[in-house]
């Protein structure tokens, strides 16, 4: 099979046959088995941050930055979900990494998970492009063998997510087994899910899963390790990247107006052989043709519908209006914190939201439909009494 030809396809929006796809993921399984954990890697580099199935943006990304050999590329995860195209944007980059094996590094992200992609998109894309879900099974095989971090020059930490408080040194990550389904409790998971956050020390993540890591933190391993800045993603940046804890975190966002609405610029990394570094920011590509395509994913909102009674919830209100056009609006939990919930806080928080407010709305129900009752009661003994 020639994957040239695979990726001149792909490069054009068209999809690969399965058995295509199958041999593909079983080459490039073959590369990652080889490499370590940790990828050291050389500069000059271009560091990308989240993808998130935006094809039309990962291809004006090459068009910017270059395409591969020309360009050295690394990675920091999070290809799929959200978008539309998360099954063009992983195969794209699998063919590239078969092709090109010393020219691109894919790190493994939070949202390279089985877990996570049977909830925000990626399941259902390939269900639907494929009729089927054994081609998302090929392609979420392939995740468990990413690398978790890179080391740039020796100085400069890459990951997708952030610090752990289980990790004190770069060789503590080398030494865990990636090959498996990260999930909570597996030591290396918050490589993936910890962010950033202007309180010391360790916290507890809005997120449901990681940690949240202070400027202490920060620059004690940077210290530890003989690091100059850790790089990682994870994050939405609404001007492509943003520097933290002075200077010594910097996060990459790659996913211009992220999921069609935020309006965010996306950028790119480039250190030089000196590890000096420019930032390059793009807007999001012209879309060839609108999808028609309903996606499934949960948000941060919440709706019932009912014949007495509405209920809806965004980050900071619920809103309760019945049917005479009543309405409460009140503030919640979320609106004591600084911030909103940040995108991508989307484990544990949901559905702890949705099962309490569904039990909320469903109380409201009750006392609507009972007041209508005695509306009708009263009603029916005044016609009486006429």
């Amino acid at each position: 099979m020639d994957i040239d030809k695979f990726a001149e396809k792909l490069y054009k929006g068209e999809l690969l046959r399965e058995k295509e796809i199958e041999f593909v993921c079983e080459k490039v399984k073959e590369i990652l088995l080889k490499e370590d954990n940790v990828v050291n890697l050389k500069a000059p580099i271009s560091i990308v941050g989240d993808i998130h199935g935006q094809f039309y943006d990962l291809l004006e990304l090459f068009r910017i930055c270059g395409r591969a050999p020309n360009t050295n590329f690394l990675f920091l995860g999070d290809y799929v979900d959200r978008g539309y195209y998360s099954v063009e944007c992983v195969l794209l980059l699998l063919v590239l990494k078969v092709r090109y094996p010393q020219r691109i590094t894919l790190l493994r992200g939070n949202h390279e998970s089985r877990q996570v992609t049977q909830v925000y998109g990626f399941y259902d894309e390939a269900s639907r492009k494929f009729g089927h879900h054994r081609v998302w099974k090929l392609l979420t095989d392939v995740f468990d063998f990413l690398p978790l971090a890179s080391l740039l020059e020796s100085e400069v930490l890459c990951v997708h997510g952030g610090l752990s408080p289980s990790i004190d040194s770069i060789d503590d990550i080398r030494s865990l087994n990636r090959f498996r389904e990260l999930s909570e409790g597996v030591i290396g998971f918050d490589l993936m899910w910890s962010d950033p956050d202007e309180r010391p020390g360790w916290g507890a993540s809005a997120r449901g899963a990681g940690y949240t890591f202070g400027k202490d933190i920060s620059k004690q391993f940077n210290k530890s390790n003989k690091l100059t800045l850790v790089v990682r993603a994870h994050q939405l940046a609404m001007e492509g990247y943003t520097w933290l804890h002075d200077r010594s975190v910097v996060t990459v966002f790659s996913a211009p107006n992220y999921c069609t609405r935020c309006n965010n610029q996306a950028a790119v990394m480039e250190l030089d052989e000196h590890l000096s570094y420019t930032f390059i920011q793009y807007d999001a590509a012209p879309r060839q043709g609108s999808t028609q395509v309903t996606r499934r994913v949960p948000d941060y909102f919440f709706s019932v519908r009912d014949s007495n009674f509405e209920v809806d919830i965004s980050r900071e209100r619920i809103i309760f209006k019945n049917n005479n056009g009543k309405k409460i609006s009140l503030p919640w939990g979320l609106k004591l914190r600084k911030e909103p919930l940040k995108e991508d806080q989307d484990v544990g928080v949901s559905l702890l939201v949705v099962a309490g407010l569904t039990g909320i709305a469903g109380i409201y129900g009750l006392i609507t439909s009972w007041n209508n009752i005695k509306i009708r009661f009263k009603q029916s003994q005044k016609k009486k009494r006429m």
